[in-house]
């Protein structure tokens, strides 16, 4: 569930590119976002960097292109939605308040969230994250620097990126834990 909130917005947006303008593909992706962000403070959980930030990132975007630039490339606006993700992304790893902790956070006790490993485990998980957006970057910035590429290969690069990523989100915690058991059995 927590997985589908994060990446129902791009989705979105991803699903909308295809078939309408940049504009109301951002808007409603926006609209989505914002979404997840009252979802969660309706359900008492906390304000997550990612879901601000995309919503953020989405009506920045849609505004610049509704006022500024109605006739920007598609191509461009999935690089700037990609540069700001990846910014999210880097910004909490700066910050060293990895956007994946807030996650992990609600879906764990409070035992669990105290250990160490814990937040080790959830610098790991933004990492590859974060390469699967550096990897998404790469495959739309192809697309612009050649245009004779298929189609097919960009998408395909995106989406085992962010596969490898949902995944590996899913893998690591149990594999920590086994890991873990494994040393105090020892």
């Amino acid at each position: 569930m927590m997985l589908f909130l994060i990446l129902c917005p791009f989705a979105v947006f991803t699903g909308l590119m295809l078939v309408a303008s940049p504009a109301v593909s951002l808007f409603a992706a926006a609209a989505v976002a914002l979404a997840t962000v009252a979802f969660d403070l309706a359900t008492g959980r906390s304000l997550k960097i990612m879901a601000a930030g995309s919503a953020t990132i989405f009506l920045g975007i849609g505004s610049y292109v509704a006022l500024v630039d109605p006739h920007v490339s598609v191509l461009s606006v999935r690089i700037a939605v990609d540069l700001g993700v990846l910014a999210i992304a880097l910004g909490s790893l700066a910050i060293r308040f990895p956007f994946t902790l807030q996650y992990g956070r609600e879906i764990v006790d409070a035992e669990t969230a105290a250990l160490p490993g814990f937040r080790h485990a959830n610098y790991i998980i933004t990492l590859v994250w974060t390469a699967a957006f550096v990897l998404m970057l790469i495959a739309n910035m192809l697309m612009v620097y050649m245009p004779t590429l298929p189609l097919w290969v960009a998408i395909g690069i995106a989406f085992a990126a962010r596969n490898c990523a949902v995944y590996f989100t899913r893998w690591y915690p149990q594999h920590r834990r086994s890991k873990e058991l494994q040393a105090s059995t020892t």
